[in-house]
């Protein structure tokens, strides 16, 4: 891993949007609402495909270099305007250590539905706060040539006019960009299968549906319900050929898949008794335990439970359940691993919060019980600030740091996977 030999320096952008730095102060981070100074082993390059965000209503926050004392910058250092902090969205299978760090204006809008993390200049390049939490490149940006998708999504579109699942994973792919899509079309590893127009919660941070006014979602939830036939025709020549062949249901433009366990279960037994290679995947919030006990019976290979919280009251909040509880999501994991099949944990990463010790002794006493395979770090996309509040959690925090909590959980769990992607068990 490739860190910095010294300390980066803070970031900002002026009222344009023009993102330069400031070398009089170190950057900086931010846990659970607390002013952090990064170590350089916190820092990597920024990786190839990330995003820089200029935060709105929102003044940076630096390290004094002497005194190590944060600081705020209220105006631009070079021209004396408006100021603005700058956050990274990290590209796929990286996992924050440390959000940006800023203080919030008293009418500042909320932050759109992403990742924010902190990010520094040194050395000629940007750095941020992170760590890669997987080695599999199948959503890297150097594995997409655009002109290669385009013409492979269009021939399969003109190929299937009537099947409504391909059409819309269409629009997945080219206007939304989304990964799974394109790698749908390009034939290879994970396939989407979104089916679910409802849900039986209502997320704060849902990225498919958010009421009117309090923070745009970032792509449109799928309109239908698929057949089965139609879920086949995308399924079925995606295992037969696709190298780690992977299909899953739950998706981001979608509700809760458990929603539509008929349709899923007529599925799952119509791409078995056609094809017996690769995995079938369904990421869910689990709150449906006969369900799964049906689709495993179908033939469901593996289950990706989301989880923001192994806490019964935070995720209460987060999710905000309909006719569902925590001891749902997790008698679910019970069936599932009672069946032989695979359990990930789709966990929600907040710095601060996730590595804080009463969050950290609640996942151990999870994993104890119901003993999960593998744990995918997923940054929670949402402003902080907000999921905070959303959640109840209030200061002071003790938390061990996300580098040293990692090590923590696979020292007392040697056995547990960690990664960010589904992996291909068949």
């Amino acid at each position: 891993m490739i860190h910095p030999s010294g300390q980066p320096s803070l970031v900002f952008a002026d009222a344009r949007g023009n993102i330069t730095d400031f070398p009089d102060l170190h950057a900086a981070g931010m846990s659970c609402g607390d002013f952090k100074l990064p170590v350089t082993d916190d820092f990597i390059p920024l990786p190839e495909g990330s995003e820089l965000f200029v935060l709105p209503d929102r003044l940076p926050v630096g390290f004094h270099p002497q005194t190590d004392e944060p600081l705020l910058l209220e105006e631009d250092p070079y021209s004396g305007g408006i100021i603005q902090a700058v956050a990274v969205f990290m590209s796929p299978a990286h996992t924050a250590i440390l959000n940006s760090a800023y203080q919030t204006g008293k009418d500042a809008p909320k932050l759109p539905l992403f990742a924010y993390t902190a990010v520094g200049w040194y050395d000629g390049q940007f750095w941020t706060t992170a760590f890669r939490s997987d080695k599999d490149i199948r959503q890297d940006c150097s594995q997409f040539n655009q002109n290669e998708i385009n013409t492979k999504t269009a021939k399969i579109l003109r190929s299937n006019p009537d099947n409504r699942l391909i059409q819309h994973l269409g629009k997945c792919c080219l206007t939304y960009g989304c990964p799974a899509a394109k790698n749908y079309f390009l034939g290879r590893w994970e396939a989407p299968l979104p089916t679910s127009p409802t849900c039986n919660a209502k997320c704060i941070g849902c990225i498919s549906l958010q009421a009117s006014g309090k923070c745009s979602a970032t792509q449109d939830r799928i309109q239908f319900v698929p057949t089965a036939t139609e879920i086949g025709e995308v399924a079925i020549p995606h295992l037969q050929k696709a190298k780690d062949a992977i299909v899953s249901f739950g998706q981001g433009c979608e509700g809760e898949p458990l929603l539509q366990a008929d349709t899923i279960e007529k599925a799952i037994i119509a791409i078995r008794k056609e094809t017996d290679r690769g995995t079938i995947n369904l990421n869910s919030n689990a709150s449906l335990p006969l369900a799964i006990k049906r689709l495993v019976d179908a033939g469901l290979d593996s289950l990706r439970v989301s989880l923001n919280s192994a806490q019964e009251f935070h995720h209460q909040k987060y999710y905000r359940p309909q006719n569902f509880t925590l001891s749902d999501v997790l008698e679910s994991i019970r069936i599932m691993k009672g069946e032989g099949g695979f359990v990930s944990l789709n966990y929600f990463i907040q710095p601060g919060f996730t590595d804080s010790v009463k969050e950290f002794d609640a996942l151990c006493s999870l994993l104890s019980i119901y003993q999960p395979d593998r744990i995918q770090l997923r940054n929670l996309n949402m402003d902080p600030e907000w999921y905070l509040q959303t959640i109840n959690s209030k200061g002071p925090v003790i938390s061990l740091g996300m580098r040293q909590w990692l090590s923590k959980i696979k020292e007392t769990f040697p056995q547990l996977q960690f990664g960010y992607y589904n992996p291909a068990i068949r």
